[in-house]
């Protein structure tokens, strides 16, 4: 067994069709057809069920995709971490993050990042947190910041390092004429208040839900289902409110922001990465930028914003 032949595997598991997998892979279909005989002699079991048109899986290669996705991804990370050593010149960091964390945190970590080492390739998935920890876990990700405050990690695969704690506030537009107790709005207050709520893929908007509930109150929603772009920009059109990570209300002159009260809502932001695999040069040094950037934006915004208890120390 060799890693052509589990790519070969995988791909062909990936799309269920001999005559485009081998066409992903570059090879004649009686040579990928070989490579898949030869990995099933030698595992002594059948991959696949081969139905004219129809290509799946037994239950042997549903037990291995997993596994050969992992050695797949490793390897590739071997590949990456040996042409990362001539001094951080070249190499590949796979990252995630919340779409709240792109459009905020993350501006000013890619920015340091590239002008330090602009030679490293960054690919960014984008993507709630259940879903990053899975990809995390399989080996698709070198790391990912996640919302821990809301997925915890239990089973102790995953270092979980803590960052940021934040509040949750209110954006309106600002003509809007709105309750104000210093700056302050009570959630029964904005209940009446109409609002627009992200889609349900957010961790935000299942918080948002259950702290209403717990108050016995019903929000007054105009629009729902909406990402978080698209909330600043229908909240300036005046459109409605909004709750959204303070993170993403920051250097925003146009809008108004009000902290939340009774209760205040807060969540926490974590940088995560796999137990079992050493951060890669590359990936440190993208794990040390993040914290940096951590740092000064909770400086920057003492009270809405400021760094968890645990948070490691920046390195210098």
């Amino acid at each position: 067994m060799n890693l052509e032949q589990l790519r070969s595997f995988a791909t062909l598991a990936e799309v269920g069709h001999f005559t485009q997998a081998a066409g992903q892979l570059h090879l004649a279909q009686p040579s990928l057809s070989r490579q898949i005989a030869t990995l099933e002699q030698d595992l002594g079991a059948e991959l696949f069920h081969r139905a004219r048109g129809n290509i799946t899986l037994t239950a042997a290669g549903q037990a291995l995709l997993p596994l050969a996705t992992r050695m797949l991804a490793d390897a590739d990370r071997v590949r990456r971490e040996m042409a990362e050593l001539a001094g951080l010149r070249k190499g590949t960091v796979s990252f995630g993050a919340p779409p709240s964390l792109c459009m905020s945190l993350l501006t000013d970590v890619l920015h340091d990042f590239h002008n330090q080492y602009p030679g490293i390739e960054l690919q960014l998935r984008e993507a709630g947190s259940k879903t990053l920890l899975e990809e995390l876990t399989a080996g698709v990700l070198d790391m990912a910041l996640i919302v821990s405050s809301e997925h915890g990690i239990a089973d102790g695969s995953l270092v979980d390092i803590p960052l940021l704690r934040e509040e949750l506030v209110v954006i309106s537009d600002l003509a809007r004429s709105l309750p104000d107790r210093n700056g302050r709005l009570t959630l029964r207050e904005l209940a009446p208040l109409p609002q627009i709520a992200l889609s349900t893929s957010y961790d935000l908007r299942s918080a948002t839900a259950q702290a209403y509930n717990t108050q016995g109150l019903t929000p007054h929603i105009v629009l729902e289902g909406v990402e978080m772009d698209a909330v600043l920009g229908f909240v300036e059109s005046k459109l409605g409110l909004a709750i959204v990570p303070a993170t993403v209300a920051i250097n925003r002159p146009q809008l108004r922001t009000l902290r939340l009260s009774e209760p205040q809502m807060t969540r926490t932001l974590s940088l995560a990465h796999r137990r079992d695999v050493s951060l890669s040069p590359a990936a440190a040094a993208m794990a040390t930028t993040i914290r940096r950037s951590s740092l000064r934006m909770a400086q920057e915004n003492d009270g809405l914003i400021s760094l968890d208890e645990a948070a490691p120390e920046a390195d210098a």
